[in-house]
């Protein structure tokens, strides 16, 4: 069976938006509460694995710097397919998402503003969890390379100036929502998953700001001795970083394709 046209490809995205929206909206708080937490730890999967993959080479990145970024952007989408394959609830990908049936007034902006805070929180607690319990406390990032790495890492996201933070988070959400479209667009497991290694994999190499991936990389990087406070975390990266991806994914991908197949609706 071919991949579904860019007015089929629409369709699914309503569909999976109205659904999204209905499972915050009330009565099924429980299983929302367990698909966002779960989103959140599969980025952070992905997350470790990049950190993992991407700054075991030392000796090989020292002199090929894009190589790191291209090993780490080669493990990190997994986390994606594992939230599109199963479902979870993942803030990013609610941004587009939740666009169409807004703009067809199914759905109120309070609505909306509703899911992508309960997901937004979500997501941070999945985050939180794997960076403690998984990753610090399993001693993961303690040895070298990684401990150096993953302190780095988080005091460099807090080190650029809200607005390159604002606009790398369009970025990544951008292309995070386009892997999200175009695995709607697929049909077999094999599709679906190609759909969101490259797009993914992208934002990572160019050096994006995902909000949810950064919920993991920035905390992580607290506990192993990063010179980064809580506030600063918020104010110089994740705010920023949310607010961009927002932008990213409704308008550039939600509303832009929206407009350019909603006669198919």
């Amino acid at each position: 069976m071919p991949v579904r046209t860019p007015d089929e490809t629409l369709r699914a995205g309503f569909d999976a938006g109205a659904r999204k929206a209905s499972l915050s909206a009330g009565g099924s708080y429980g299983r929302f509460a367990v698909l966002s937490v779960l989103a959140g730890a599969y980025i952070a999967l992905g997350a470790t694995l990049s950190l993992i993959v991407g700054f075991g080479f030392p000796e090989a990145t020292a002199s090929n710097p894009s190589l790191q970024r291209l090993l780490s952007g080669l493990v990190f989408p997994i986390g994606l397919m594992l939230v599109v394959v199963l479902g979870a609830e993942l803030f990013t990908g609610n941004n587009a998402l939740l666009m169409p049936p807004l703009i067809r007034r199914e759905l109120s902006f309070a609505a909306v503003a509703k899911n992508w805070t309960l997901v937004w929180l979500g997501n941070f607690a999945g985050s939180l969890a794997v960076a403690y319990f998984m990753v610090y406390l399993c001693g993961l990032t303690s040895p070298e390379p990684y401990h150096s790495a993953i302190c780095r890492i988080a005091e460099a996201k807090v080190s650029a100036s809200p607005w390159v933070i604002f606009l790398k988070g369009i970025g990544a959400n951008w292309c995070v929502c386009l892997a999200v479209w175009l695995a709607l667009s697929g049909r077999r497991l094999g599709e679906k998953l190609i759909a969101c290694q490259i797009p993914v994999m992208a934002f990572v190499i160019l050096g994006y700001e995902h909000c949810v991936a950064n919920m993991f990389f920035i905390p992580l990087g607290i506990m192993e001795g990063a010179e980064v406070g809580i506030l600063e975390m918020f104010g110089a990266n994740l705010l920023p970083a949310t607010v961009g991806n927002i932008i990213g994914g409704a308008v550039f991908v939600g509303c832009a394709h929206y407009y350019l197949h909603r006669k198919s609706l």
